[in-house]
């Protein structure tokens, strides 16, 4: 009577976790999923503008479509001149800046309040990073749009320069780095907060300071988390778009390294006119969203190397 009471639990238990293990295949199946379908609907709308004719003005042509420096939008006439070169470079241009600019304050802060900071004032600063981290880009748009183009435009006028009301390179990547610090604080703070406190103790009983511990020892051993959070820090930038078009100026032609001159990102030449575009000028919003996700893409798969060959470094 036992053995058959147990062989009937035994044969409940493996049911149920059969089952459960359904739930979570299904569960990621249906997750996975969506890239697909997203992927999916964007590559068949963005190949109908090299496909078609264009009320007879043409095909767009793929390669100059990829390598060019004019971007001519056809709102009130049928255009084919569309090029995303020069704003691919833009947009890498900019986002490696912001991340210049917004890893090593996230690096220093999450260090001061993973090591730093009294217990009380880390937990206030911890909260703030978090709250940070969730305020939607339309509202650092706005910021950036009330305030930082007024800085970097009395900022050009010191130096004589016209800086089209302060739209330009460097609004987009201060504007950015704001955006990503959070991230990269909260992650690299994680990270920090994980290395093994006998690393420390080590390197304190040693004869380390206290500083010299956690900048040669404690960010050495957390160097991967803290690629990490780079790497999401610089997604993040690479994906934004609403915050950019409201500070960026909408540049439609030509190369430019100039932090003071107008820009473009391949986000903000998606959004930017898109509910005013019909036909062609529509389609191509996602060609662009095509080149973006190959832009991503290869983005990440360099950085994640990168990072592999980071983390494999050994601490002398």
């Amino acid at each position: 009577m036992e053995i058959s009471q147990q062989t009937a639990n035994t044969r409940k238990r493996r049911f149920f976790d059969n089952l459960m293990r359904g739930v979570f295949l299904s569960a990621a199946v249906v997750s996975a999923s969506f890239i697909f379908v997203i992927a999916g609907i964007i590559l068949v709308e963005g190949i109908i503008p090299f496909v078609t004719d264009n009320q007879g003005v043409g095909s767009v042509d793929l390669w100059k479509f990829i390598t060019g420096a004019t971007w001519l939008e056809g709102v009130t006439f049928y255009s084919n001149l569309y090029g995303v070169g020069f704003i691919i470079v833009s947009t890498l241009y900019i986002a490696l800046l912001s991340l210049l600019v917004s890893f090593p304050i996230g690096v220093l802060t999450a260090l001061f309040i993973a090591k730093v900071a009294p217990k009380k004032l880390a937990e206030s600063l911890r909260t703030v990073v978090e709250i940070l981290a969730s305020v939607p880009s339309i509202v650092f748009g706005l910021f950036g749009s009330g305030i930082i183009l007024k800085l970097v435009y009395d900022f050009s006028n010191l130096f004589g320069y016209q800086s089209k009301g302060g739209n330009s390179i460097l609004s987009v990547v201060l504007v950015l780095a704001i955006m990503t610090i959070p991230t990269i604080t909260a992650i690299s703070e994680v990270a920090i907060r994980s290395v093994d406190k006998a690393i420390e103790h080590g390197s304190l009983a040693l004869g380390a300071s206290v500083t010299q511990t956690n900048f040669k020892v404690v960010l050495a051993s957390a160097k991967s988390g803290i690629f990490a959070s780079a790497i999401l820090g610089i997604g993040r930038a690479l994906g934004e778009a609403t915050a950019v078009s409201l500070v960026a100026g909408g540049r439609r032609s030509g190369f430019s390294f100039d932090i003071l001159d107008t820009t473009s990102t391949l986000t903000s030449i998606m959004l930017e006119g898109m509910k005013e575009t019909v036909g062609i000028d529509y389609n191509i919003r996602f060609s662009v969203g095509l080149v973006l996700m190959v832009v991503i893409l290869l983005t990440n798969l360099v950085l994640n190397a990168i990072k592999r060959k980071v983390g494999n470094v050994h601490v002398k």
